[in-house]
């Protein structure tokens, strides 16, 4: 029984945590990124040449916090479950918002179908509006069905970009 809690602990605590990173990101995406530290956020929303942008200051402050949790987890081990935790969801949002969604990375893959395309999708409606108001799906690795967003896009009453669902690997990608 001890050999099972060893690992079903540790293991509990990662999972948990990068399902709590989902949440929290989404959460402070809409109230933090959209809200008082738009001033970061903005350069995301905007077109710009640059491999970086200040938005990337997010991920740094996240880096440094789950440094931090390493730390302190070298006297506390559930933390350093937790710090782990954080940093697989640090790797899965890069993955998949950096990579996928904006293409900041060497490589072009537009996903054709199935959880990929739908995360692809939701992404591109986000950035369907103009602005930080009326923006719908503040997820990295879970996003609502397209249709639901785009009803939610209607109901907010915000112009927004029909285009932003067009499959096209000509367009450059949005940031």
């Amino acid at each position: 029984m001890e050999t099972l809690l060893h690992y079903l602990i540790p293991t509990l605590l990662v999972l948990g945590t990068v399902a709590f990173m989902e949440w929290f990101a989404a959460w402070s995406h809409e109230h933090i990124m959209h809200g008082w530290g738009w001033g970061w956020h903005k350069s995301h929303h905007e077109p710009h040449d640059e491999a970086l942008e200040e938005n990337d200051l997010y991920a740094v402050v996240f880096a440094v916090f789950a440094v931090g949790l390493f730390i302190l987890g070298a006297y506390l081990w559930p933390v350093w479950w937790i710090a782990v935790g954080i940093s697989i969801y640090g790797v899965l949002y890069f993955f998949m918002h950096d990579g996928l969604v904006h293409q900041r990375w060497p490589f072009k893959y537009i996903p054709r179908k199935g959880y990929l395309k739908r995360v692809y999708q939701a992404h591109r409606l986000h950035h369907a509006v103009q602005g930080r108001d009326g923006c719908v799906s503040f997820g990295f690795v879970y996003a609502e069905p397209v249709d639901k967003l785009v009803k939610k896009l209607h109901t907010n009453q915000r112009p927004f970009d029909p285009e932003a669902l067009k499959d096209d690997e000509q367009r450059p990608s949005i940031h």
